[in-house]
């Protein structure tokens, strides 16, 4: 297939997809289809849903969000208790089995998320527009809705379809403004979004519903935290790197883009769709039932891998004790929190996921480690996610009294799902690894302040501290002394000084030669 001239912006993208057998446009017939749907919402459809219209319901996504695919909505019950809704697009009711469109979402099984695009797993009518729960409209959802107390205790829980209407779209920013400056306590007659976060680049003023709302749920979100944590969960609260891009998508900037609160909120309500969803299907009146289902799975730490970070860490004066599960999630949660934000952390952060195993999609249900859960499936994500689409279908079959249908197809579309997530996932670094080297290209004559995160025969690796960009050192350039690999000090070490260059260790770096085509950077060290 001929993309085009190398170098060229979208060439290289394509080539990226086309590299790891994902696709980066539809066939006309797939359009034809997505377009002739019907998108009107019927009384006769609303009849057979609960109806949630009324509820305060808001979503809270990235502020170059096109898809929302997740709201949540809060009502104060009489009894004190607090009614939260966490409300889904039903994207099964417009994706019907065996039709062009459900093999296309099948076959991608994911939406691909690179630097500058995203390549959706749905056709945009759908993706971003008909599922998506965008403000003041009215949307067929498949909701999870809970009665919670003070405590975060869940007393009722409910799963069905619904039809919501979302009052209000938030970035992630302006979700953070309010909690960071309104209180429970406060009488609050209103909030004044600043401008400078505001997604619609100016003031606007927030109801005290939704402050209220937003803080209500920010505190049970982080006692539900909290309570996960204390089960063994493990907090990998990794950096993002993300790139300021130009008109032409060439990258200007470079700034790192960590969770906050208001990402936690979101994601602890998530967690808890995703978990009771599970736990309804897979667990009933004390015992695990037989029920086909979709979960999402991750397994114990490789004991050798865990062995080998333990070596690695030892380095920088760091341990872990991995005598029971119970200490090893502990102390791996201990080690994530001592090294946040210091130079080693996304080294070792690296590390430290490497020892995990893969999460997957399986009809077993062997629990999830990392998050300390006995049930987990993904519910809340079917814009983008096929294993989401599986699992509402099921779920709906089994509301409806349906027996269990055999696991072996579904077994099946669970490994082409996990295949396919993981060359998203290739695709996604790949992307992020050219980006970063097209930046410094425009950066051969700086010097920048490095950190030692890898060590070869052939050179040492260096991540720039201030914009994680990672590079080689070769050898052979280095010309102070003739350096030889000590794998036991995870080393070079020069023969005539002694002097070594250690995992770990501070450097500072020029760039030597930046290759787009290999996505691969060569440094010149420079030495004191």
């Amino acid at each position: 297939k001929v993309l085009g001239k190398p170098g060229d912006h979208n060439t290289e993208m394509h080539s990226i997809l086309l590299e790891y057998d994902l696709p980066f446009e539809f066939e006309p017939e797939v359009e034809k289809e997505a377009e002739n749907l019907s998108i009107e919402i019927t009384k006769q459809e609303i009849s057979k849903r609960r109806d949630m219209r009324k509820d305060l319901t808001f979503t809270i996504d990235p502020k170059d969000a096109k898809d929302f695919d997740d709201a949540l909505s809060f009502t104060k019950l009489e009894n004190g208790n607090y009614e939260i809704g966490i409300h889904i697009a039903d994207v099964s009711h417009y994706l019907e089995s065996k039709t062009i469109l459900d093999d296309e979402a099948y076959k991608r099984a994911t939406s691909v998320y690179l630097v500058d695009r995203v390549v959706p797993m749905l056709p945009e009518m759908l993706s971003n527009g008909v599922c998506s729960l965008r403000p003041n409209e009215e949307k067929l959802t498949f909701s999870a809705v809970f009665e919670v107390n003070e405590k975060a205790q869940i007393i009722n829980e409910w799963f069905g379809r619904t039809v919501t209407y979302s009052d209000q779209r938030f970035a992630y920013e302006e979700a953070q403004s309010i909690i960071e400056n309104c209180k429970l306590s406060d009488t609050i007659q209103s909030y004044t979004m600043p401008s400078d976060i505001s997604i619609i680049d100016k003031e606007y003023e927030v109801t005290p519903e939704i402050v209220e709302a937003t803080l209500k749920l920010d505190e049970l979100a982080k006692i539900l935290r909290k309570k996960r944590m204390k089960e063994g969960a493990i907090s990998f609260d990794r950096v993002e790197v993300k790139f300021n891009l130009d008109e032409e998508a060439n990258p200007v900037g470079v700034f790192f883009k960590e969770s906050k609160d208001a990402n936690k909120l979101i994601e602890e309500f998530m967690l808890l769709a995703n978990r009771k969803v599970a736990e309804f299907i897979g667990f009933s009146k004390g015992k695990a039932t037989n029920k086909t289902f979709i979960y999402r799975v991750h397994d114990e730490p490789d004991v050798e891998k865990l062995a080998s970070l333990q070596n690695m860490i030892r380095k920088f004066g760091y341990k872990i004790n991995t005598d029971t599960k119970e200490t090893t999630s502990d102390s791996l949660n201990q080690l994530l929190s001592d090294v946040h934000g210091k130079a080693e952390s996304n080294m070792i952060e690296t590390l430290t996921i490497r020892t995990m195993s893969k999460a997957v999609y399986t009809t077993q249900n062997i629990g999830h480690y990392g998050l300390a859960f006995d049930y987990y499936s993904h519910f809340t994500s079917p814009i983008r996610r096929y294993p989401d689409v599986m699992t509402h279908r099921l779920l709906q079959h089994y509301l409806n009294g349906g027996d269990a249908p055999k696991a072996n197809s579904y077994e099946e579309k669970c490994k082409h799902s996990s295949n396919r997530e993981e060359l998203a996932s290739k695709a996604e670094r790949s992307s992020i690894k050219y980006m970063q080297v097209k930046y410094m290209q425009d950066h051969k004559d700086e010097v920048f302040e490095g950190v030692i995160t890898g060590v070869t025969e052939w050179g040492i690796y260096v991540e720039i501290k201030s914009n994680k960009c990672e590079g080689m050192v070769r050898i052979r350039d280095i010309k102070s002394d003739y350096y030889i690999f000590d794998e036991k000090q995870y080393a070079i070490v020069g023969q005539s000084t002694k002097h070594l260059y250690q995992l770990g260790d501070d450097v500072k770096i020029k760039v030597k030669h930046t290759d787009l085509e290999r996505k691969h950077l060569d440094f010149n060290l420079i030495e004191d």
